[in-house]
């Protein structure tokens, strides 16, 4: 199963729990300010676009241990990678 996270910047503090809870490492802090002045987490694997490269499980530990509730995981199963590659 392969996943992707998105996190919301804005609502995001900084506080690295979803860093501390990633098994596979693909959060990290941004060095981008928000407009509350926090370093949110980002996402490494945003702009990956071969799902083969994916490292992200979609196991939402991170959207979990969010104290600010500004993790949304989507995952895609290997049953919908198929479906995908045999539309086009």
């Amino acid at each position: 199963m392969k996943g992707r996270i998105v996190i919301d910047m804005e609502r995001c503090k900084g506080c690295g729990l979803c860093i501390i809870v990633c098994p596979k490492k693909q959060i990290e802090i941004s060095d981008q300010l928000n407009k509350k002045g926090y370093y949110p987490a980002s996402f490494k694997e945003e702009s990956e676009q071969d799902l083969e490269k994916v490292k992200c499980t979609g196991c939402a530990l991170c959207a979990i241990t969010c104290p600010d509730v500004s993790i949304e995981v989507y995952r895609q199963d290997k049953d919908d990678e198929k479906d995908e590659s045999e539309e086009d």
